[in-house]
């Protein structure tokens, strides 16, 4: 008796032990066995058109391998190429795309997981197949009733798997009609309790929706035609005189009678958990209402619904209480009738308590228990690693009492996976739950740091899970570890859990959560912050508005300063009309132009995302009252400012309105005078919309502020308020730290930090100041730092030359420190380079361009960052001895990058010398050797002048200067001249070639009185250079001019020019008298119009020798080259333009020519020589007239 007493204590014992182990979850990185983790339901239909998927997932350590059976024997995977396993799972995929029959995978199956520490086996998951067959073909009779008859037309759907859904439709698809009269039955037939002549059609079709295939199947259509027995008789009785030819019984009425159930009671089985279903209908004219009753108590109102016009009776989640007999009952005028079922409810296994993982420490003891209830009362079986236990190894640890196992004293190496299965005729349950045999010290699985928010007066619940084997003792500190909590307000919870049921402000702080087994400890930092409700302090009232004006609602709302609230308005409990009028601010909502459909309860509602206020006021509309028109006005000043709900850095101000004065306020400005900093001058600090009273002011730390309001209408703005009382807000530390903080160097030893200093208004306190700070980055680990006040820039001295230094700084008051700063990377002062570039070498590309190489300085030798490269080069002298030397200095700057650079525009025929150095920010360094090289000959430049300095009736003698810039050995000059006239045609160009030793030359056989042009250039062996040209005019004949007399003191001149004159002044006196007598002189007008070109003036020019220019390079147009073949063809690609195209050309009587030509006069400006050309009579009547 005492060792049964024993064994009852240690079973009671065990069972407390095995429910506070069974909470623990182990860590993923600890060994355990396998744990399915999920699988297929137990009855698995699939789809035949789609590939079969059969889940197995489990987790464990080591991971666990998986294997299948079907229909209990080994499933060998690998045999069949349409099945596959999934990497690191259990899951079979079998692939039916390529016509294989999916009815050939039917069958039951079962997963199982296995690792070195035990095995665990799914369910018995049974695979079959959708099915939607085919209707049985049949031919539909039509249906002949009489009215008022009942009627049932049957549907007998195929059976399909899953059941089919039933419907009545018609040819159109549309369901057909159904009323207490006319109604579907749960299985599926439609029930006519009496029938009517608009029952009558051919298209009563019943269909069936198959869903797992998503086909619909129809029944063939059936006709009903119902007869009206009475109208029949009368049309009859008029051919056969007999109005008693059919009987008219069937339309009479009468008492109800069941169509189904039939019989009086029936029976009905329904299994724990599922939905019951009872129908009752009734025939019977007119149509009978049906009644529920249970007659032995009462239909649970909760969980029962009364269906097709109350003809079913529904009751979902069926238990053991819904078991029993009800009644229906079916009645009409004519009487009634009764059917009773008696339900009978039976329960498939469900768990109780179902067995938990199992974790223990070597030497402890603990308990699986599977306790399981149905009806009948389910059998339990127990199996170890997937063998039944009676056929496991012996264990003398393990004890089996019926539904519970108990382990006593386990040894390392007990760990096993246990199944129990419990049992009934209706179905079973399987549960895996291993034992895992571990020592473990404590761990703590909470996250680290986690803070918990609560408002105030509100439970917290600090969470402290934890693991280990043996079992950790949890036990909780508040800051400081000097004492355990205990007692009240703490509720100490077995999975670790600190509740405090009562949340108060000095229950915030930090809390530590120790865990403890017999090998060692772990603990847990976590906080806990206590929030200030969220409430409505000024709540919307109640508003009486006209049409058209606009309405202020109001919601001001106090909130724990660190909870970001949200508002929303609603309007009759639904949300705000989607319309512009309606305006949401912060804590206002403002209806514009106010309608009568406006009218309604508005509800503030301000939430955050602990908690949660609201209020609610309502608005009335009324019609507008006219009012006399006024004078409008600036508005009064506010009043009555009053500050409300102080903060450390914030105030409600709020005002009474002054008169507006018929034009409504637009909005208020609120400003600000800070005595403390700026007395006396006014700042504005915000605005606020016209309709608002109230404004929420956000505050600077010490500052002593004092408000005022100021009213702006369309007229303009009110006179300011009266001060509101002074509000001093206290000193903190610096909200903010100096901006625009860099680091550069101004030698090459130093590094100077710089800084936009705060203003007074962010100082936040007295004792402003800057805390520096600076460290070499990736050198130095500790920050070096120094205090300093009222300056904006801080030097470091004795830096390393260029080196990146890590800058902060950060601003203070003697209220503290500015939050942390931002890292600035600067770097230290630069040094001149200290190499030179190597490897200079010079490629002369031509006579004036040359490219310089030059070989890269080391990184190290830069002391900077490295900008470019300049090359200086001069030109030491020419390689003639008759130029003079240049002594010109020029630059060419490259990037970085570049090792090579092209010298341009370099002077031919000389010597250049030419060094390269590094330059970076602080300078250039030093210069590399010097290099020299030469220029090759070039083509030379332009004579130094050249003229026509003597002229005779057929020579010109010319003479020139050497050109300046010979640019190489000259080696002669090329002289090409020939004729010019006015006609745009020009004579054959003459090439002459002349020695170097020449200055001079004459030219014989010339045209007399003709016009010449010469180009004159100067060549070396590399070709001629650009030329010079001129003009010039031979004589003409001696007989024309020998008698050298002055023309204007010949007598037969003078009287030819006073006939002209005569004749001048009789045509004058003509015209006169014709525009005197109307007419009109039309030469006149087209003279001035059209100046004829042989009477006009001769420019001063017209016999000058043209300027150098680049056009002049070039021969005339129609100009050939001389059979002696002498013209060469000019290096320089010039061409001869062509003259006599454009200009105002003018000619003497006799053809010659005596004016301009070719248009160019400003490009032809003689070099100081004027023809010697002598004056012609025909040139002074010209001039004359």
């Amino acid at each position: 008796m005492m060792d049964r007493w024993s064994d009852g204590c240690l079973a009671l014992l065990v069972i407390y032990l095995g429910h506070m182990i069974s909470a623990l979850e182990v860590p993923l990185d600890l060994p355990q066995p396998p744990t399915i983790t999920h699988q297929s339901p137990k009855d698995y239909i699939i789809d035949p058109r789609e590939s079969i998927i059969i889940h197995c997932e489990a987790k464990g350590k080591p991971r666990p391998s998986f294997s299948w059976t079907r229909n209990g024997t080994h499933f060998d995977i690998d045999r069949d190429p349409k099945v596959i396993m999934k990497p690191h799972s259990g899951t079979l995929v079998i692939d039916i795309s390529g016509g294989e029959r999916s009815e050939a995978y039917e069958g039951v199956y079962q997963c199982t997981a296995r690792n070195e520490l035990g095995t665990a086996v799914s369910n018995n998951i049974i695979i079959r197949q959708s099915r939607s067959p085919l209707w049985s073909k049949e031919r539909m009779k039509p249906i002949i009733a009489q009215e008022g008859e009942s009627l049932i037309l049957p549907c007998r759907p195929p059976a399909g798997l899953p059941p089919p859904i039933i419907f009545w439709m018609d040819n159109n698809f549309q369901r057909l009609p159904q009323s207490r009269r006319v109604s579907q039955g749960l299985n599926g037939d439609l029930y006519f309790s009496n029938v009517q002549t608009e029952d009558s059609r051919s298209d009563y079709i019943c269909y069936a929706r198959f869903p797992h295939t998503q086909t619909i199947q129809q029944k063939q259509p059936i006709t009903v035609r119902v007869l009206n027995m009475d109208s029949m008789n009368d049309t009859l009785a008029v051919y056969f005189n007999d109005s008693g030819l059919f009987s008219d019984n069937p339309s009479e009425e009468r008492a109800p009678t069941f169509m189904t159930p039939s019989g009086s009671s029936s029976s009905k089985l329904v299994l724990r958990g599922e939905t019951l279903e009872m129908e009752c209908i009734a025939d019977g004219l007119p149509t009978p209402e049906v009644s529920w009753m249970k007659l032995s108590g009462e239909i649970p109102s909760g969980r029962a619904s009364f269906l097709n016009f109350h003809k079913t009776l529904r009751i979902t989640d069926v238990s053991e209480v819904d078991a029993g007999e009800y009644r229906c009952t079916a009645k009409n005028r004519h009487g009634s009738t009764q059917h009773n079922i008696r339900v009978s409810v039976k329960a498939a296994p469900h768990w109780i308590s179902a067995p938990r993982n199992l974790v223990l420490a070597p030497l402890e003891t603990g308990v699986i228990t599977c306790r399981a209830r149905g009806h009948p009362k389910p059998t339990i079986s127990w199996s170890m690693n997937g063998v039944p236990i009676e056929n496991a190894l012996k264990d003398p640890s393990r004890k089996v009492e019926d539904d519970t196992i108990i382990f006593s004293e386990v040894q390392t190496g007990s760990s096993a996976v246990y199944q129990c299965n419990a049992s009934n005729e209706y179905g079973y349950l399987l549960s895996n739950a291993f034992v895992n045999v571990l020592a473990e010290p404590p761990r703590v699985l909470t996250p680290p740091h986690k803070v918990y928010q609560v408002i105030m007066n509100k439970p917290a619940l600090l969470e402290c899970a934890s693991f280990g084997s043996p079992i950790p003792t949890i036990t909780w500190f508040k800051d400081s570890r000097s004492s355990t909590l205990e007692g009240d307000p703490y509720v100490f919870h077995k999975n670790g859990t600190l509740e405090i049921h009562v949340s108060q402000t000095l229950n915030s702080g930090k809390y530590t959560c120790v865990a403890r087994n017999s090998l060692g400890i772990s603990e847990n930092h976590v906080y806990l912050e206590v929030k200030e409700p969220t409430r409505i302090l000024r709540p919307p009232e109640y508003r009486e508005v006209q049409r058209n004006r606009d309405v202020l609602f109001e919601c001001k709302v106090k909130h724990d300063p660190s909870l970001v609230p949200t508002m929303m308005w609603l309007k009759d409990d639904a949300e705000l009309p989607d319309d512009e009028r309606f305006r949401v601010d912060s804590d206002s909502l403002t209806i514009i132009d106010v309608t009568e459909s406006d009218a309604g309860t508005y509800t503030c509602i301000m939430n955050t995302t602990l908690d949660e206020d609201s209020a609610s006021a309502r608005l009335t509309v009324v019609e507008a009252t006219p009012s006399p028109a006024g004078i409008h006005g600036q508005p009064d000043a506010p009043t009555d400012l009053e500050l409300t709900d102080p903060g450390a850095r914030s105030v409600d101000l709020t005002w009474t309105p002054g008169d507006e004065h018929n034009s409504p306020i637009n909005k208020f400005v609120i400003q600000y005078e800070d005595g403390l900093h700026e007395s006396g001058v006014w700042h504005n600090l915000t605005e606020v919309p016209g309709t608002k009273t109230t404004a929420h002011l956000k505050l600077s730390p010490y500052v002593h502020y004092t408000f005022r309001v100021l009213a702006l209408n369309d007229v303009g703005y009110s006179q300011p308020s009266a001060r509101s009382r002074l509000y001093r807000t206290n000193p903190a530390a610096p909200d903010v730290n100096p901006s625009d903080v860099s680091g550069f160097g101004t030698e090459h030893n130093n590094l100077v930090i710089t800084w936009t200093a705060l203003t007074g208004l962010q100082s936040n306190g007295p004792g402003l100041q800057y805390k520096v700070m600076w460290r070499q980055q990736e050198v130095e680990e500790d920050w070096t730092s120094v205090n300093v006040a009222n300056v904006s820039r801080f030097t470091v001295s004795g830096t390393p030359t260029f080196v990146p230094y890590e800058v902060m700084v950060q601003a203070l008051n003697d209220y503290g420190h500015g939050p942390k700063p931002a890292v600035v990377i600067g770097y230290s002062g630069e040094d001149f380079p200290a190499a030179a570039p190597r490897d200079v070498r010079v490629l002369v590309m031509n006579s004036t361009l040359a490219e310089v190489h030059w070989s890269e300085v080391p990184l190290e030798s830069v002391r900077g960052r490295l900008q470019g490269y300049k090359i200086h080069y001069h030109r030491e002298r020419s390689l003639h001895r008759h130029n003079s030397h240049h002594s010109e200095r020029r630059t060419e700057s490259f990037g970085p990058n570049k090792t090579s650079g092209k010298l341009p525009h370099l002077h031919p025929y000389s010597v250049y010398s030419v060094h390269v150095t590094a330059f970076n920010g602080r300078g250039e360094g030093p210069a590399s050797s010097v290099q020299r090289f030469e220029t090759p000959e070039g083509v030379p430049g332009v004579p130094s002048y050249f003229r026509v300095s003597g002229s005779d009736l057929d020579t010109l003698t010319l003479e020139w200067g050497p050109p300046h810039e010979r640019n190489g050995h000259l080696t002669g000059y090329t002289l090409q001249y020939q004729t010019i006239n006015s006609s745009s045609e020009v004579g054959v160009l003459e090439e002459l070639d002349l020695p170097t030793n020449h200055t001079s030359v004459t030219l014989h056989h010339l045209k007399h009185s003709t016009r010449y042009k010469f180009y004159f250039s100067a060549k070396t062996q590399k070709g001629p250079g650009p030329a010079l040209t001129d003009e010039a005019l031979t004589i003409i004949e001696k007989a024309m001019v020998s008698p050298q007399v002055d023309i204007a003191t010949q007598g037969w001149f003078i009287g030819l020019m006073s006939a002209i004159a005569l004749l001048i002044l009789i045509l004058l006196i003509v015209c006169f008298i014709k525009r005197n007598k109307g007419g009109k002189y039309p030469v006149k007008e087209k003279e001035d119009a059209h100046g004829d070109p042989e009477i006009q003036p001769m420019k001063e020019d017209d016999l000058t020798f043209g300027e150098y220019s680049d056009e002049d390079h070039k021969p005339l147009k129609g100009s050939r080259t001389p059979s002696s073949g002498t013209v060469k063809r000019d290096d320089s690609g010039d061409s001869l333009v062509d003259y006599g195209d454009s200009g105002d050309t003018q000619f003497n009587e006799d053809g010659s020519f005596i004016g301009q030509y070719s248009g160019t006069s400003e490009r032809e400006v003689a070099r100081g020589h004027e023809s010697s050309e002598p004056p012609s009579p025909m040139n002074a009547m010209n001039s004359f007239v």
